[in-house]
């Protein structure tokens, strides 16, 4: 293959994928050809795991290679469409494939920052940094720091930053895996968590970046006819348009008229809602007075006997909180859970609508003062403004983390010449468009099919699916009748954003195969990102550590030999805290945004476009801004302990980059002014990296 002009390699490709797309197709069409002739589902969702691992696998196997420049960059010969692909496969994670839709489902409006913070980053990798990093040519991102700001301290923060924003977006990643393996092959979620693992592992273990990047543009294509066709089927269902993408519209208008008459009392339908709600209102006061007398106990010295009074009436389950405060932070959980339940639907109708504050206090008091109109009018105002500043900072904080997160960045290191790696940029947001475009149309068709065909349904008649996902998990999946008439209401219905996108083909009614061919496609998208990510940290660690800082004389087998140890240990490691299910997975991967945003852009962005930055900038820009984000994360998100309380500003823990990233720009600017200009040497560095020829260049730096 290394024989082959670089035209001659690119029309190979071509070939090889083209036949392998109409041989999945014709894979699909047998499965619902045998489904038809009585195959189970169980078997059809051990048939597609076992099938789609397989041919990752075997594409990684036969991509092994103990060359360094095929392991780290994949020899720098992947041209512009098919590493668009890669990266499209790379970028569009399991927060994309599953969690995009469903955030839309559930959030309307408010779910379009992470499409506009998405796709709107790669116009920032575009101008600011794909064709310069290509122009210099090294492995890794800690590589450009180490040679840009000079000394083994930037690339050593460099090194840890990677580190942090990886593991925790690998660990949605694996989360995701976990899920979709649960759901196709019936297993536990911990130990589909392990088995989806060994899928990850054998992509990467043995060929690096080049079996990487060869088994990520197979799953871009799997996952995006996974993802089209269900969305394709509702729209000719329902609007008889097969481009779902313009005809969404009018179902979106049918889905309005439905809310209206849930939200309208004098219907039938919106009379058992408000029954529904009103239950969830006794159900949050009952917690709430629960929580008061919790209180007053613990404050007279009587919180572990009443612990173990609700213990003993709770049956003494093992999971039973082990301590008064935990047990508070349950019930309060249960409490909020309850009042997200009291109010109307329309979020897709009502961008940076306020809490109804003044609408609330008319309806129980028609005859409030204008003094009280007044506040509910403020408490409205606020809460709109709330919204309004927080999905600023949201599409703010994905947009320049696109921008910054290394297992992208790296990606562009693998194309044969600047003019590649910006075209490459173009073929990446084009294949992610794909996606993030029908997104909305499929959140809009599932919930008019929640509407009509599950809403009014008697609980004695719930699908087969509801039952299947509740099984799954119950915390994405959950049907309460908490009013006791029988009838399932919206406000009953609990349904996570990670199901949405699964569960799609069977809400739809389609056949079983297209339930699995989704849940492979969530699983490709998982795999390839994952992969990126495991490799990222790995690569790290063997080169970035090991290699430049430890042993530079290292041969390439020990070399090697240690970025795959390192690359298994990770994988472990970030299994097992995906299987303690540390938060939802779109918190997870926006928390890896905010993360690189803080901590690489303002060093990468000034590295290349101000000659005068230096060392010492560079270090505490980075520290500072890492260093902000995490803290305002771990003051306000839950999960570590942290109260909405400590809020600045009330911006969500998930935009905590809004913080990190100006501080990091005034930490290498102050950094750089009180502290000598950096060398010739350094300064010649950046000259020739932000002059990239557009024609086929070669390595100028020695690897």
């Amino acid at each position: 293959m290394t024989a082959l002009t670089q035209s001659q390699f690119f029309q190979q490709l071509k070939k090889y994928y083209t036949f392998y797309t109409g041989g999945f197709i014709a894979f699909v069409i047998v499965l619902a050809i045998l489904e038809q002739m009585g195959l189970s589902p169980r078997w059809i969702g051990y048939i597609f795991l076992a099938a789609t691992i397989s041919l990752y696998a075997g594409i990684g196997v036969m991509s092994r290679t103990a060359d360094v420049s095929e392991y780290y960059v994949a020899g720098r010969r992947v041209p512009a469409l098919f590493n668009g692909m890669a990266t499209g496969a790379d970028w569009m994670s399991a927060a994309s494939f599953i969690g995009m839709a469903g955030t839309l489902y559930l959030s309307g409006f408010d779910g379009l920052a992470f499409v506009m913070g998405w796709t709107g980053g790669y116009v920032l990798v575009a101008l600011f940094l794909a064709p310069y990093l290509r122009k210099f040519g090294q492995f890794t991102i800690p590589d450009f720091l180490g040679s840009r700001y000079g000394g083994n301290l930037p690339r050593t923060i460099g090194v840890v930053a990677a580190i942090i924003c990886s593991f925790t977006y690998v660990i949605a990643q694996i989360y995701g895996v976990g899920i979709i393996t649960a759901r196709l092959t019936g297993l536990e979620f911990q130990i589909g968590v392990f088995v989806g693992l060994a899928g990850i592992l054998v992509c990467s273990f043995l060929g690096g970046m080049r079996a990487v990047t060869w088994t990520q543009v197979a799953q871009y294509i799997v996952l995006i006819i996974a993802y089209m066709i269900p969305v394709v089927w509702l729209s000719v269902v329902h609007t008889g348009n097969p481009v779902p993408q313009i005809a969404y519209g009018q179902v979106l208008q049918k889905v309005t008229l439905k809310e209206n008459e849930l939200n309208n009392p004098a219907t039938a339908l919106g009379a058992a809602e408000a029954s529904a709600r009103a239950a969830f209102k006794a159900q949050q006061a009952s917690f709430e007075a629960r929580i008061a007398a919790l209180d007053e106990a613990v404050a007279a010295g009587n919180g572990a006997a009443l612990l173990e009074a609700q213990r003993t009436e709770a049956g003494s389950p093992a999971d039973f909180p082990a301590t008064p405060d935990a047990l508070k932070a349950q019930w309060q959980k249960s409490a909020d859970g309850a009042k997200a339940k009291t109010g109307p639907v329309a979020a897709h109708a009502t961008p940076f609508a306020g809490k109804g504050a003044e609408k609330k206090l008319l309806k129980d008091n028609p005859d409030a003062s204008a003094a009280e109109i007044a506040a509910a009018q403020a408490e409205d105002q606020q809460a709109s403004n709330d919204k309004r500043r927080n999905f600023i900072a949201l599409v703010l904080c994905l947009m320049v983390g696109t921008a910054s997160l290394p297992h992208i960045l790296m990606r562009y290191y693998t194309t044969p010449s600047v003019r590649e790696a910006r075209k490459s940029v173009f073929w990446s947001l084009l294949f992610i468009f794909l996606l993030y475009f029908t997104a909305p149309a499929l959140a809009v068709l599932v919930k008019f099919e929640v509407y009509n065909n599950l809403v009014g349904l008697p609980f004695s008649s719930l699908p087969a699916w509801v039952e299947n996902w509740q099984a799954v998990d119950a915390t994405l999946m959950k049907i309460v009748d908490i009013n006791l008439d029988g009838i399932v209401q919206l406000a009953e219905i609990t349904i996570g954003g990670d199901l949405i996108v699964l569960a799609t083909p069977e809400i739809a009614g389609l056949p079983y195969v297209i339930s699995g061919m989704v849940a492979a496609g969530g699983l490709a998208a998982a795999l390839s990102t994952a992969d990126g990510l495991l490799l990222t940290i790995a690569n790290a660690l063997s080169h970035d550590v090991y290699y430049k800082m430890i042993d530079p004389k290292a041969s390439t087998i020990r070399r090697l030999a240690i970025s795959r140890s390192l690359l298994l240990v990770v994988a472990i490691l970030a299994a097992y805290t995906a299987s303690l299910k540390p938060g939802d997975i779109l918190f997870l991967v926006g928390a890896a945004f905010s993360l690189a945003a803080s901590a690489f852009f303002p060093a990468l962005v000034l590295g290349v476009f101000w000659k005068r930055a230096n060392y010492l900038g560079a270090v505490i820009g980075m520290l500072a801004g890492l260093g902000v984000c995490m803290y305002y994360m771990y003051i306000t998100y839950p999960f570590f302990g942290g109260v909405p309380a400590n809020e600045w500003f009330a911006i969500k823990p998930i935009a905590a980059g809004v913080f990190g990233m100006p501080i990091g720009f005034l930490g290498v600017i102050i950094g750089t002014l009180i502290s000598r200009a950096p060398s010739l040497e350094i300064q010649q560095l950046v000259d020739h990296v932000r002059y990239p020829s557009l024609e086929g260049d070669i390595e100028t730096r020695a690897t």
